[in-house]
């Protein structure tokens, strides 16, 4: 919704938008780079116990942003909704940097994180729609450029705060880094809301109904009673593993209902379209189940079977913290993307591009060699430990399948659900990444290390063992999602044979 003429350039306005979403994602993958680690080496966690937390906290993390779109355009604005969002994720990573061992005190923490991000994420995305809204051309580049920002302030976090966390350690000798590497992330999100304070103005003409009117206080005030109900189910969730586990399955439930009511009632030209959509969903929880690996699975690899020296013919090159490695996922993205994005552009030029379901089977081949490349590196470990540059690699397939099958999967809903349906099926998309999220988590316990156990040629073998099988598993995705082309292949002709009637039916109309 445009609230008034536009006084700025659109590039100005995208700009604001860009950089508040970059400083908040500095924020919160400098958390995430820690986290397990924190849990496991700072609090004793057993590796089953910080995985299905950190697991549980990604699915909540996913969830929320369904209820905080809604807030943001109906009850108190876009623009608002996205402040209180930076604010109160600013909250969650100050409450981090306070050096107890508390658990509860973490996990309330983690649910202001959780609050914070619902009410942040879907409104600063928002935002971006409505300011080129009306111009397809635009809004492609936007999202690219906005995505690229994503990427950027996550990678500096992954590399800086671990190195910080080190760093303040061994200076001082004490644990304090793990809450000054925190500091960090809220520091980032308050340099985010200040340079936003600063050019706010550009997006005076861009925003919901309610941006345009002074703000309701008991409407706010019943936003933020709600959010510190959120705050304390979330920690209650984060706590308990067997509500966890409730919460996420019943959550299960619901999407699949809700994909059924819809098909069930839909016009008939639209079934297609949406059993499409249902597939791919589908395949894309398989899909998350692998990314949570990273955060997981993979991170405790390096911290115990990787050599963190990077050599080349016997020179040393650098050395990186475990926790830094996942720095690699959002370099491989950002190398890759725009080679990716040719490739498509060139293949539609010559009517060769692939179909999104055909993506998603060289996506799902692609996770599966990063896997193999992790379990065979074992084959070649030294005193248990693999070469950095098999974390480069695997990290490499990684990011590539991600570009495939995660980067697709809004462009899925787009292209296939009718858009009176857009935002319920959106919703619903985003809670089904988040329940893979929270699978990750329990497949990463397949390589849980028993407390104590630090010997690398002991853990050696239960991180390849779950590597491989995760290859298999992603070959058995690709081998079924190649599987069901012809399937696909048929409901993509039938929804657009079907569109194309209803458009010449309109057309004959007018």
């Amino acid at each position: 919704m445009t609230l008034g003429k536009p006084q700025v350039s659109q590039t100005r306005s995208f700009m604001t938008v860009s950089l508040i979403e970059l400083w908040e994602r500095f924020g919160f993958y400098g958390m995430q780079a820690l986290i397990v680690y924190f849990m496991v080496q700072r609090l004793g966690f057993e590796d089953s116990r910080a995985n299905l937390v950190w697991s549980a906290c990604a699915a909540l993390i996913y969830v929320s942003p369904a209820i905080g779109g809604w807030v943001g355009d109906k009850i108190l604005g876009t623009k608002r909704t996205m402040l209180i969002g930076a604010a109160i994720l600013s909250l969650g990573y100050a409450l981090m940097t306070v050096p107890t061992e508390n658990t509860w005190f973490l996990f309330s923490a983690l649910g202001v994180i959780v609050v914070g991000n619902g009410l942040f994420k879907p409104n600063a995305g928002n935002l971006v729609r409505k300011i080129y809204d009306g111009d397809d051309s635009k809004i492609d580049s936007a999202f690219t450029i906005y995505y690229m920002a994503v990427n950027v302030g996550s990678t500096f976090s992954m590399l800086l705060t671990p190195w910080i966390k080190d760093y303040v350690n061994a200076t001082y000798g004490n644990e304090f880094g793990w809450h000054a590497a925190f500091a960090v992330c809220c520091v980032g999100l308050l340099v985010g809301l200040a340079n936003y304070m600063m050019m706010r103005h550009t997006l005076d003409a861009y925003g919901s109904e309610p941006d345009s009117r002074p703000v309701e206080m008991k409407k706010l005030a019943a936003v933020l009673g709600l959010a510190a109900l959120s705050v304390v189910a979330s920690a209650f969730i984060l706590e308990y593993e067997d509500v966890a586990r409730v919460f996420v399955y019943g959550a299960g439930i619901c999407v699949l209902a809700i994909f059924a009511h819809l098909i069930r009632t839909s016009e008939v030209s639209e079934r297609a379209g949406l059993i499409a959509a249902l597939v791919l969903t589908v395949q894309t929880v398989f899909f998350f189940i692998f990314y949570q690996q990273m955060s997981t699975s993979l991170a405790l690899f390096a911290l115990r079977n990787v050599d963190w020296d990077f050599q080349m013919f016997g020179a040393h090159l650098w050395t990186w913290s475990p926790a830094q490695f996942q720095a690699l996922n959002p370099i491989w993205i950002m190398l890759l993307s725009p080679v990716l994005a040719w490739v498509y552009a060139t293949a539609g030029r010559n009517n060769k591009d692939l179909s999104i379901a055909a993506k998603f089977a060289l996506g799902f081949a692609v996770v599966a060699a990063g896997f193999f490349i992790y379990g065979i590196a074992g084959e070649f470990a030294v005193n248990g430990k693999t070469s950095s540059w098999v974390m480069i690699g695997g990290y490499g397939a990684y990011s590539l399948g991600e570009l495939l099958v995660s980067g697709l999967g809004l462009a899925m809903i787009a292209r296939y659900v009718p858009e009176r349906m857009g935002g319920f099926m959106m919703g619903a998309y985003f809670v089904a990444s988040g329940i893979s999220q929270y699978l990750g988590g329990v497949v990463a316990n397949f390589a849980s290390v028993p407390q104590g156990l630090t010997d690398p040629l002991q853990t050696l073998p239960i991180y390849t063992s779950l590597f491989n099988k995760l290859g298999m598993a992603a070959l058995v995705c690709t081998f079924i999602a190649l599987a069901v082309l012809p399937l696909m292949r048929r409901l993509t002709d039938t929804h657009h044979s079907h569109n194309g009637n209803n458009n010449n039916l309109l057309a004959e109309a007018n």
